[in-house]
């Protein structure tokens, strides 16, 4: 794999090409992320909430369920901004189409500040400067992901494919024993959260599982993924993983897949 990882501006606008795509391909977030967003960070009617990255609103939705109201949805895309705006409109939900950094959040207003497999995308340090400025005191930060690989496990279609990959840009989400993911490098993330200075009650929590595709299933999914949408031949490389996926795996693909939770509560 290339290690010339996706310089954030693109990796933002990497996903837009088509949302409903996208929506349909990327894996739901397990209920447990839920259950601890609800039971421990005090998710529920009236949470005052926003959401780095809400993208198609995978988890804009779920949080919705919850009560969280209002919630301020942050995208820079302005394809997935009005995929979002459209298909989980709520009273409840507010679509911003901006950079992070550029979004205006009135100060120590918030409950509770997320961010589902989207805050590599943005530089962690002055994120958390800005995440601390928005959130109350006793509100809690809490970024998730869900990551397309697992090092403890074997991965064989990751491994069939990698060849075919090597020449791209380095994916962010996509995981193995030799290059750690933003989202799972658990003694970074917790080092930056230490280093915020404004948190406590610090915790990280994580599950494996794994998904089962069919050829078309298996383009989709890889369809959705930032170092292949922005591969001038990606119709090329998306057609070689549907014959890998059917010739050489008889039609049935495994994906492992990591969930991780990270959870912090504004202290001053």
């Amino acid at each position: 794999m290339n290690d010339v990882a996706i310089e954030k501006e693109k990796g933002r606008a990497a996903f837009g090409l088509d949302p409903a795509g996208y929506h349909q391909a990327r894996p739901d977030y397990p209920e447990w992320v839920f259950e601890i967003l609800r039971s421990r960070c005090g998710l529920g009617e009236g949470t005052s909430t926003f959401e780095i990255g809400a993208g198609t609103g995978k988890a804009t939705r779920r949080m919705l369920e919850s009560g969280a109201n209002p919630l301020v949805a942050i995208e820079p895309d302005a394809r997935l901004a009005g995929f979002l705006e459209e298909k989980a409109g709520s009273p409840a939900l507010r679509v911003v189409n901006s950079a992070f950094e550029d979004a205006v959040l009135a100060r120590s207003s918030f409950d509770l500040g997320t961010s589902a497999t989207a805050f590599h995308w943005v530089n962690e340090a002055d994120a958390l400067q800005r995440i601390v400025d928005a959130l109350r005191v006793g509100g809690w930060w809490a970024p998730f992901w869900n990551i397309f690989g697992d090092p403890d496990r074997d991965d064989p279609f990751h491994e069939a494919t990698k060849v075919l990959l090597s020449d791209g840009p380095a994916n962010p989400s996509n995981s193995d024993s030799s290059n750690l993911e933003f989202g799972a490098d658990k003694v970074a993330r917790l080092a930056a959260l230490e280093a915020a200075q404004a948190f406590d009650m610090i915790d990280v929590q994580a599950s494996t599982w794994s998904i089962e595709l069919d050829p078309d299933q298996t383009m989709q999914l890889y369809s959705s993924y930032s170092n292949v949408t922005l591969r001038p031949d990606r119709e090329r490389v998306i057609a070689e993983i549907g014959r890998i996926a059917q010739d050489e795996f008889g039609g049935r693909v495994t994906r492992n897949m990591t969930t991780i939770l990270y959870v912090a509560r504004r202290a001053v």
